[in-house]
């Protein structure tokens, strides 16, 4: 199935694309035949830009990609809803969505993640997380196993805040090691979600 660009004068359709692990909707955009092919052959969202008048590939400058992951057409085939997974802040001001809200009740780690895959992706020069991948995953999985130890000998001794700040550090380079390997934490949580079915 594809989508009728003649119903609309401008021959562009209303693109509306949502995280496709946690269901959040990320942004709108348009698209005219030319970028809804690009979309499709490249795996990677391509709008037409209304104001720059041209193809608009989301995160050309930014780093900060949407991957493809499933296209469907509403039912008068004059809309798309494209479920990706974002490399990154989606919106130009830095957050996750151009919509400011997410549907998870606290979504920081989700925040979070999107940093950490900025730095991977755009590294900045004086930046720690980026310092990290470029050091490679052997250096990323050592920081891992180093506050893992850390929390563990916090765990024997009675300081709350110690304890909570290495636990802060060891969930922090343990999210990096996920970026790294190109996982989320969300796909984790999807293969504890199977256990919990059993």
């Amino acid at each position: 199935m594809k989508p009728d660009f003649s119903k609309s004068p401008d021959g562009l359709v209303p693109a509306i694309v949502q995280d496709s692990n946690t269901q959040t909707v990320l942004m709108l955009g348009y698209m005219n035949n030319e970028a809804f092919e690009k979309t499709k052959k490249e795996k990677r969202v391509t709008f037409f830009s209304r104001t720059k008048k041209r193809l608009w590939t989301k995160g050309e400058e930014s780093g900060c990609f949407l991957d493809v992951k499933e296209i469907k057409i509403d039912c008068d085939n004059d809309t798309l809803l494209i479920k990706a997974k974002p490399l990154g802040p989606v919106c130009h001001t830095g957050s996750e969505t151009c919509f400011n809200e997410t549907n998870e009740p606290d979504n920081f780690l989700s925040k979070l993640e999107n940093i950490i895959n900025a730095r991977k992706n755009n590294p900045k020069e004086k930046s720690y997380t980026s310092s990290l991948f470029q050091k490679g995953i052997n250096k990323i999985a050592q920081k891992v196993g180093e506050e893992a130890t850390e929390l563990i000998i916090e765990a024997k001794d009675n300081n709350a805040e110690l304890f909570k700040n290495e636990a802060a550090d060891l969930l922090f380079h343990y999210l990096i090691l996920l970026s790294a390997k190109g996982f989320k934490l969300a796909d984790v949580l999807e293969v504890l979600k199977g256990r919990h079915k059993m």
